[in-house]
């Protein structure tokens, strides 16, 4: 790999790999089938410091950089990408968006237990008629004196049903488009705050995916994140960010369908010998280990641009367009490989498979990523309601 590590990124990178490896992998099959929250492996992921990775130590945060929080859910996705996606969403976008945007008093309370991994941290923004259109979501919140009381519906949340605390958008003067929507920090059992349907999804099982419902839902005006009017700053910029993340569980699964696709190829015999011989696979292989490294690359640069503070913004998209969608492929051909064993559960490419689909949607589909990428190409900071 020609993106030089330091010996600290290194040493997190094997740690990571061998918890991941070790406590993760094991049961991540199972946990595909039942459907359970990984909460005891969250846990243990939080005392080592993976649940607030890049939040500063007064917080209870690792203080690692972005390069090293890549490396890091890229080990955890190799083994189990329902509790790699529960880990992005509560690092890039929860963790780091309190940090970056909220008060002393918000990071006091809500930070240092999500950072430590005691809470489990959720964002509700997609709406039943709002995913990849922000503006035309009708969540609303009204002041009244020094409370909002919010109503609305938020659909397709991650860790919905587990999280203790959510940051939600809604609109505050849906005159102003997307200036004027805001974002609150909610906490879970609050009244009004309901969980709806949990969704029945074709990967990622064991990761909840929730309706959270609003039925005049009053939340103290402290629980503001940043002023009024900065929700769709605030979205956007924490998209940023997330979208590394999902690059890198993307190089993660990849990886893993990769790894198995080589070994099944070794070991499985026809015609008088391994299918590794065959050079049609072998170049199928190729491939498939060539746009891993693109991608991981991709994604490197991207994080490293974040943690030297410049505009990252295009490269996330594009790590996170290039890699999700390198992830279906690649899966697609680990399956291949595998014949009529890999469409069975008895072999672990057809999970990739299902966990790989999503990539290319959540956090901002494909289609979004090339108009990001094109507007900044051309210079259009506005098309409809996308940066």
């Amino acid at each position: 790999m020609s993106f030089q590590l330091t010996d600290e990124q290194l040493m997190i990178q094997t740690m990571v790999r061998d918890f991941a490896r070790e406590v993760l992998l094991p049961t991540a099959m199972e946990r595909d089938r039942t459907k359970e929250f990984p909460r005891g492996n969250l846990k243990k992921m939080g005392e080592l410091g993976l649940m607030g990775m890049m939040i500063p130590p007064e917080y209870n945060g690792a203080g690692a950089d972005t390069v090293s929080y890549a490396l890091a859910l890229q080990e955890v996705a190799y083994a189990c990408a329902s509790t790699a996606v529960v880990m992005s969403v509560h690092n890039s976008i929860v963790c780091e968006t309190i940090n970056r945007f909220g008060t002393e008093e918000q990071k006091q309370t809500y930070l240092k237990p999500l950072a430590r991994g005691e809470v489990i941290g959720a964002f509700a923004m997609t709406e039943p008629n709002a995913g990849s259109d922000p503006v035309n979501q009708s969540t609303s919140a009204v002041r009244d004196q020094d409370h909002y009381i919010i109503n609305g519906t938020k659909r397709f949340i991650t860790s919905g049903k587990n999280a203790g605390v959510t940051i939600i958008t809604a609109k505050t003067d849906p005159a102003k488009r997307h200036k004027g929507i805001s974002a609150f920090i909610i906490e879970k059992g609050t009244p009004g705050f309901l969980v709806g349907k949990t969704e029945e999804k074709m990967g990622l099982c064991a990761s909840d995916t929730t309706d959270l419902i609003f039925d005049n839902c009053r939340i103290p005006a402290r629980n503001l994140l940043g002023q009024e009017g900065d929700g769709f700053k605030i979205a956007m910029t924490s998209l940023d960010s997330g979208r590394i993340g999902i690059a890198a569980q993307s190089v993660g699964v990849a990886k893993a369908a990769l790894d198995a696709a080589v070994s099944y190829a070794r070991e499985r015999e026809q015609f008088g010998q391994p299918i590794s011989k065959f050079q049609g696979l072998r170049w199928m292989l190729a491939d498939m280990a060539t746009e891993i490294e693109a991608a991981w690359q991709l994604t490197l640069s991207a994080a490293a641009k974040k943690d030297r503070d410049e505009r990252y913004t295009m490269e996330a998209s594009m790590a996170k367009l290039f890699a999700s969608e390198m992830v279906n492929r690649v899966t697609a051909k680990a399956l291949q490989i595998h014949g009529g064993y890999g469409y069975t559960k008895e072999y672990p490419v057809e999970r990739f498979y299902r966990d790989a689909r999503v990539f290319t949607i959540y956090e901002g589909t494909s289609e979004i990523q090339r108009v990001v990428i094109a507007n900044h190409l051309l210079g259009d900071r506005y098309v409809g309601s996308l940066r």
